[in-house]
């Protein structure tokens, strides 16, 4: 046995489930951790970790299982009772007011009183031993938030942890929007913090960085923890197939990939603090997947494409001239048209009828003079996208909201293809639909790339890009790096997404013409 192992644990869980309806979000975890030590919890998107996560932090009750804190069991039913214990949650995006001071923020809602007044100077000078903890300088207690930078109130959030005596710090994806001087500031915060006997639970999709910072490693898959082991006996490639389960043999449609002149590309596409040397291309006919896990700016290069943000670097070409789409409709002027990641805000009206979801933004098309809409027309349109795309429903006069998540999909899908778009860029197209819909979508989605339509899928699904994509761009630290061809191996590309390179003979860097060399 380990110094390590023979430690008490300040935390451990065991039998852990969770059921959201019909959905196992858990169906068994365990995991123990260790004061003054740094655990790291990983797995694919949607293998449990964060609600495993929300258990700890009682946003979530578990269904089944105990949970023990210093050796006894206890009942972590709200955040006030995760609080009371020690437990305390700090998310990538700082929940902190800018307007405040440090110390304001730090003490909100628990100030140091005396005679029912705030004890500014004790509040102070605790904040200032608290900086001093975290690496930052003392003058900072009295300054506004809104001055530091993200690393900084990262720092901030994580003072105001300690000072409600946080003894389990969970750090919830903390390097995804750092840069890497940043990270290593937040290493040197997490370091002296263990020195001092504070358990971390740290998540993270990032794989190379937990054998910097992390003692052990959790690994979950499928909702159930697959094995928690210590960082030194594993390898990045074996971390990813533990969380995948090795490769997975998926049988994917014969297609004739088209060549010639790429009908979309991103040339050294950036934009400031979110992304940088986005280089893309997809050809006529053509579907290419943009992968990468949460955080790595997979889903903000999507939007920019569309419109929804501006790149500040780089170009968009379309049949290879320059374009700036500056706004969604903009896009669609151009030919590019969007099946946004969240339907329910992005992409419908819940409580109208289909016929108004599939119409909506296609008044010029469907109208009489460009003023009456057309309502035989808008009906006429309606049912032949029923038709195309197979919507389950009595009528297109259905509202959306009696749908099925698949096929109200389907009816974001088929307001796009109304104006028969050149390009189209699908954020996440089968997110939150069951197996059967899914291949419904991937489907249609080789059908219109059969037709000519030139597809960009961006997904952080590997099972996804792997099913369906002519060719993988793996996104990681906010740029692209390794391109992967049709048969490429589910190890090789997490892998290469979460740190490491794949192997040689499933992929290859890009040469200047977007083919792999």
């Amino acid at each position: 046995m380990t110094e390590q192992s023979a430690t008490p644990p300040r935390l451990a869980v065991q039998g852990i489930a969770k059921r959201f309806g019909a959905v196992h979000a858990i169906e068994h975890a365990d995991m123990v951790v260790r004061p003054g030590t740094v655990h790291a919890l990983v797995g694919e998107n949607g293998a449990g970790k964060s609600t495993l996560i929300k258990i700890l932090a009682g946003a979530e009750r578990p269904d089944a299982g105990t949970i023990e804190f210093d050796g006894e069991q206890v009942s972590i039913t709200s955040t006030t009772d995760a609080m009371a214990l020690g437990i305390a949650t700090v998310y990538q995006e700082p929940q902190l007011f800018d307007e405040l001071t440090v110390a304001e923020n730090v003490f909100l809602g628990r100030e140091i009183t005396r005679g029912g007044r705030v004890d500014w100077a004790a509040q102070n000078a605790r904040v200032t031993e608290l900086l001093e903890l975290i690496g930052l300088p003392a003058e900072h207690a009295t300054t506004a938030v809104g001055t530091h930078s993200i690393a900084q109130k990262q720092q901030v959030y994580i003072a105001k942890a300690l000072a409600g005596e946080a003894r389990v710090l969970i750090l919830d994806e903390p390097s995804a929007i750092l840069t890497d001087r940043e990270v290593e500031v937040l290493f040197g915060v997490i370091r002296r913090l263990t020195e001092a006997g504070v358990a971390i639970i740290y998540i993270s999709h990032r794989l190379d960085e937990l054998f910097r910072i992390a003692d052990e490693v959790t690994v979950m898959r499928d909702g159930r923890t697959i094995g928690t082991h210590p960082i030194g006996d594993l390898s990045v490639r074996q971390i990813v197939e533990m969380m995948v389960g090795g490769a997975i043999e998926d049988e994917r449609p014969e297609r004739d990939v088209p060549t010639g002149d790429p009908r979309l590309e991103l040339r050294g596409l950036g934009l400031t603090g979110r992304f940088h040397d986005v280089d893309v291309q997809v050809r006529a006919g053509e579907i290419v997947a943009l992968y990468g896990l949460v955080g790595s700016g997979v889903a903000e290069i999507g939007a920019t494409v569309y419109g929804m943000d501006r790149a500040t670097e780089g170009a968009i070409l379309v049949e290879g001239t320059e374009v700036h789409p500056r706004s969604p409709r903009g896009a669609k002027q151009l030919g590019i048209a969007l099946l946004p990641a969240n339907r329910k805000e992005q992409g419908l009206f819940s409580f109208q009828p289909i016929s108004f979801n599939i119409s909506a933004g296609h008044l010029g098309l469907l109208s009489r003079f460009g003023v009456w809409l057309d309502r035989r027309r808008e009906t006429t349109v309606a049912r032949s996208m029923i038709d195309r795309l197979a919507v389950k429903t009595p009528s297109e006069r259905t509202p959306v909201a009696a749908l099925s998540g698949g096929n109200a999909q389907k009816v974001v899908l088929a307001r796009q293809l109304v104006d028969k778009p050149q390009v189209l860029v699908l954020a996440e197209p089968t997110q939150g639909v069951d197996v059967g819909a899914k291949e419904e979508i991937h489907r249609l989605i080789t059908q219109l790339a059969d037709d000519g339509v030139a597809v960009l899928i961006v997904t952080s699904d590997l099972l996804e890009a792997i099913r369906i994509a002519d060719r993988i761009q793996v996104v990681r630290a906010g740029t692209t790096t390794v391109e992967f061809g049709p048969n490429a191996d589910q190890v090789d590309v997490l892998t290469a997404a979460a740190g490491d390179e794949p192997g040689p003979a499933t992929a290859s860097r890009p040469d200047q013409t977007g083919v792999p060399a």
